[in-house]
Parts: C-alpha cells; sequence; structure tokens
C-alpha cells in the first residue's frame, strides 16, 4: 500500500499510519502563558504544507477587507463557481488563521472552482466572545445576499454554526450548503469521546479543550447557543450538512450528537466518520484520505449549492 492510496480494505494509508507511529502532530500543550509561542510553533510547523498546497492547486491568496474585517481571499486562476464559500479557521478561538488553514481551503477552492473567504477574527484571550463571532457575522452579512456555502473546521464549525444561528434570529439567508469538519460545537468537556479518545487522538487533548474554552469563554454560561452552538434552534430551514470525523477524533461525540439533533429537527445531514483518524485529519496534506475527504466536501457543496 502507497502513500498515495488508501487501503482497498478500508484500513489506514501507510502515510496516516507513519502519522501515527511518528507522533508528528502540531505543537501542542496550551496554557495561558505559552500562547504567543504555541502560536508561532503551529504556524511554523504548516508553513510548508501550506507551500507544497499553494503550489500544487495553483490558487491565488490575497488579503481584503470586508465590511471591515480583514479576510484572506482564496481564489483558482480559473473561477467556475459563481457563489463563494465562507470558511472558518480552527485553533480554539485562542490560535490559528487563515494562512494555516489552507492546507484545506486552497484544494476546497480548487476542487470547486470557488473563491473562499477565511475572516481573520480575533483570538482570544487578547479578544475573548464574541469576538471572533462578531467578526464572522461581519464578514456573513455581506456574503448572504447571494448564494453561498459555508464551511468550518473545528473552532471554525463552531463559527459556522453561531453565525448561522445568528443569521436565523435576524432574518438573513442562510447558506445553500454547509460542511463542518470535526467542529467544537459544545465547549463542555464532558463527552464521551473527551474520555475515551484522550490519548488516541494525536493532535487535541481534552486539557487543551479545557483550556482553550475558559480563555474564550471566560466566566460566561458555556450552554449559551452563541458560545456552544449545539443547544441552538435548529429547524428544517437550515442546509445540508456534511460532518466529517475520526474514531480517533478526541470530540468525535460531539459530531454524532450533532447530527442526531439536526436529523431530529428535519435536517440533512450526512455524516462520515473515518476509520483510525483524528481531529481534522484533512489538516494534515500528505494523508490521502484528507485529499478524499475534502473531494466528498467539494463535491457536497458544489451538489447543493447548485441545485
Amino acid at each position: 500500500m502507497s502513500d498515495s492510496k488508501l487501503s482497498s480494505k478500508g484500513r489506514l494509508s501507510s502515510a496516516a499510519q507513519l502519522f501515527l507511529s511518528e507522533k508528528r502532530a502540531a505543537p501542542s500543550g496550551r496554557s495561558g502563558g505559552n500562547l504567543p509561542q504555541l502560536r508561532a510553533a503551529t504556524r511554523a510547523y504548516i508553513a510548508p504544507a501550506v507551500e507544497r498546497i499553494l503550489r500544487s492547486t495553483n490558487v491565488m491568496t490575497r488579503d481584503v477587507m470586508i465590511n471591515g474585517i480583514p479576510c484572506l481571499e482564496v481564489k483558482p486562476l480559473v473561477v467556475t463557481t459563481p457563489w463563494p464559500i465562507l470558511y472558518g479557521f480552527g485553533g480554539g478561538f485562542i490560535q490559528g488563521s487563515a494562512f494555516e488553514d489552507l492546507t484545506i481551503a486552497a484544494p476546497l477552492s480548487s476542487m470547486t472552482g470557488a473563491t473562499v473567504i477565511i475572516p481573520s477574527y480575533r483570538l482570544a484571550p487578547e479578544n475573548p466572545w464574541p469576538a471572533a463571532i462578531d467578526d464572522g457575522f461581519a464578514v456573513y452579512q455581506t456574503l448572504c445576499d447571494s448564494p453561498f456555502a459555508i464551511v468550518g473546521e473545528s473552532a471554525g464549525g463552531n463559527l459556522a454554526l453561531a453565525l448561522m444561528l445568528r443569521a436565523k434570529k435576524a432574518g438573513l439567508s442562510l447558506p445553500r450548503a454547509a460542511a463542518l469538519l470535526s467542529p467544537w460545537c459544545d465547549l463542555d468537556t464532558s463527552s464521551d469521546s473527551q474520555s475515551f479518545n484522550d490519548g488516541r487522538d494525536p493532535t487535541l487533548t481534552t486539557q487543551d479543550s479545557m483550556i482553550a474554552a475558559r480563555l474564550y469563554a471566560g466566566d460566561n454560561d458555556i450552554t449559551n447557543p452563541d458560545i456552544s452552538p449545539i443547544n441552538g434552534d435548529f429547524d428544517n430551514r437550515f442546509p445540508p450538512f456534511l460532518i466529517t470525523t475520526g474514531t480517533r477524533d478526541l470530540l468525535l461525540s460531539l459530531s454524532v450528537r450533532l447530527a442526531r439533533i439536526l436529523r431530529e429537527r428535519g435536517g440533512d445531514v450526512d455524516l462520515q466518520v473515518w476509520e483510525g483518524l483524528w481531529h481534522v485529519f484533512e489538516w494534515e496534506d500528505s494523508l490521502p484520505e484528507s485529499n478524499q475527504s475534502i473531494g466528498n466536501i467539494a463535491a457536497f457543496l458544489l451538489r447543493h449549492v447548485e441545485q
């Protein structure tokens, strides 16, 4: 089995097996005092992959301002899709950036032919909740007058859900389709997978999640749907969802619970659980599973937005 192919028996690719054996995960070990160093180390870790992806996908990037919010615009050389994708990056609302998520956003732009807009929302603890959601909603308000899709990974999945809930309350249009990659949709860390996958997920720990939740939400009620959108008022007016996760994902239970809630309230949900994979495995460009999952997301968006 080569690194470029998935196993015909549904097992992990050799690239994924190598990742797990070498424990080549991004820097972790969050604390209130080490965030500047952790942010810099994570960016340095992913920068070579971003450079590879930009070369291989031939997308163009540029900094733009949308409704007063700095954003990264990602476009294929030839834009073939008239609607944009609003994209939320991950990092627990305390780290991450639009640049660091280009390993997902760039191939997504290339595969769909669409422009991807990534708001550079403010991070906690310098700017705790609701700063990130406020920034994202300012961009959302500009895009929602025409058809669009929304995608978010981890905290970006939280952002995507919170923005849709705000839009519903404000009477604004919802996206035509939504894709969430391992969404951090509940800041309560008591879910089942945050116990049994703590130590099995090579990229995220329950302690990391608890620190991010505290720095982001502070003393606010984490059951507030604007903070933990799994508690929101969903109904059948929401778009079709594709949710991806893995059996090692620390937040696997959140994806399963969210899918159940959306279905119970009349939603159309495709929950894809990848055997042996971890939290937002799509971020690692060396995995053939990543390329296949992003391809699935691209096909899902094209199918539903253009109906």
